[in-house]
């Protein structure tokens, strides 16, 4: 199929203001609309039959069982999945939403072209292969004797002296031909014989004042070298213990984020506010109820910068990295470094004693247990960061109003994320 030809696009959206948004973008691109469904009401089949070559879908958490149930055919390599906020999508107005129609148009046909129209192309230069003609190869067919004769035809009206050289010139006759060497010697004065000085001779009997062949002068004499004054004695130095220093590059805590129900959408979006290169591992623990934690990587990774990998005992937590850790698996804090190890009776608690509070932080979101409110606070008491989801938009905020209570900050999941990048 050609670039140019339109898309087969699947909408899945619930019905509303972001889904008239994400229907007018597409009409915009020249998108086919295959199907366009709430995705609670469609099915692996439903939508396999539609046949689309993209997949538009405005995430929220009402349709996070769905996804799952879809999950083959989204992660089938020959559809394109493309994800957005159905909030961000319903708010979108005038150029906002121009510019947004503009870059989803360009993902639909695999170009690079996101500017509005009617601005200035840039001309420039087709490369060619090979090297570039040299000045031989540029005149190889040119003739010299049109030059020859152009120049004999000027020679004669250019000025000239008595000493230029004219050469033989047809049709052209001297009467004389002069030697500019022997004209020059003949012009030339004679040149005034230098005066005779002539000087009288004096001898004088006087003394001399010293002897010419007096002896050179002896060299200095300096003072004898001084003896360097003797070295300390070593015999009572003792070696200090030094603490253990952490490899360079490893971290010294962790960030550890709580979620329940309603908390996967606002864990992704924090995960899609922290940027590549985040200076502490971000650890989240989810409660489900199913235990698919390996759909939880791949919903996580679509949305955060971060690498998303899934916590295995035995390994360690790399800054720079988010993990997601299964129930029963609990941490340990040894020279500085962060290690995942087997612990079948670990609880939320037990992860937040094991966390070096000076270089930590405990974010409590939507659903998390409020069990964790006390080991969360006496944490915060010795240094850690804690904070927990704004109760505005939060579907379980009964953790994160607890701490607010002691005095504890709270804030949008973007909030959250910035009040780490301040951090650290």
């Amino acid at each position: 199929m050609s670039a140019n030809e339109p898309k087969r696009v699947a909408l899945l959206a619930r019905a509303g203001r972001a889904r008239e948004q994400l229907r007018t973008a597409l009409c915009e691109a020249s998108a086919e609309i295959v199907l366009e469904d709430d995705p609670n009401a469609v099915d692996a089949r439903m939508l396999g039959d539609a046949a689309p070559q993209v997949v538009l879908v405005a995430l929220e958490p009402a349709i996070e069982d769905a996804l799952g149930r879809l999950d083959d055919i989204l992660h089938d390599p020959s559809i394109a999945v493309i994800f957005d906020e159905a909030e961000l999508a319903a708010r979108r107005e005038g150029w906002e939403a121009q510019r947004w129609a503009r870059h989803l148009a360009a993902k639909l046909h695999g170009h690079q072209d996101v500017l509005p129209p009617g601005r200035e192309e840039d001309v420039t230069a087709l490369l060619e292969p090979g090297l570039p003609p040299t000045p031989a190869q540029l005149h190889a067919d040119d003739r010299l004797a049109p030059y020859l004769e152009e120049a004999a035809d000027v020679a004669l009206d250019l000025p000239s002296d008595d000493f230029a050289y004219t050469g033989p010139v047809v049709n052209r006759e001297f009467e004389e031909v002069v030697d500019a060497d022997a004209w020059l010697r003949a012009a030339a004065p004679a040149p005034e014989p230098a005066p005779v000085v002539k000087e009288k001779l004096s001898l004088s009997l006087a003394a001399l004042d010293s002897d010419p062949f007096d002896p050179p002068p002896l060299p200095p004499v300096f003072p004898p070298r001084a003896e360097p004054p003797p070295l300390p004695s070593f015999d009572k130095l003792e070696l200090e213990t030094l603490e253990p220093v952490a490899p360079a590059g490893r971290s010294h805590g962790a960030v550890v984020v709580f979620a329940g129900i309603g908390g996967p959408d606002a864990v992704r979006k924090l995960l899609a506010e922290l940027p590549v290169g985040f200076a502490r591992p971000v650890l989240v623990q989810l409660r489900l109820d199913g235990g698919r934690y390996d759909n939880l990587v791949r919903q996580m990774s679509r949305v955060a910068q971060m690498p998303v990998l899934l916590a295995e005992a035995g390994h360690s937590a790399e800054p720079g990295q988010v993990y997601v850790m299964p129930a029963g698996l609990g941490l340990l804090a040894q020279n500085g470094n962060i290690h995942f190890h087997d612990d079948g009776g670990a609880d939320g608690g037990a992860l937040i004693a094991a966390l070096p509070p000076e270089h930590s932080a405990v974010l409590l979101l939507s659903g998390a247990d409020v069990a964790l409110v006390e080991p969360t606070l006496k944490l915060a008491a010795r240094g850690a960061l804690v904070q927990g989801q704004s109760i505005d938009g939060c579907y379980d905020p009964a953790a994160a109003r607890a701490i607010a209570a002691q005095g504890a900050a709270l804030g949008s999941p973007a909030e959250l994320a910035t009040a780490l990048l301040q951090r650290w």
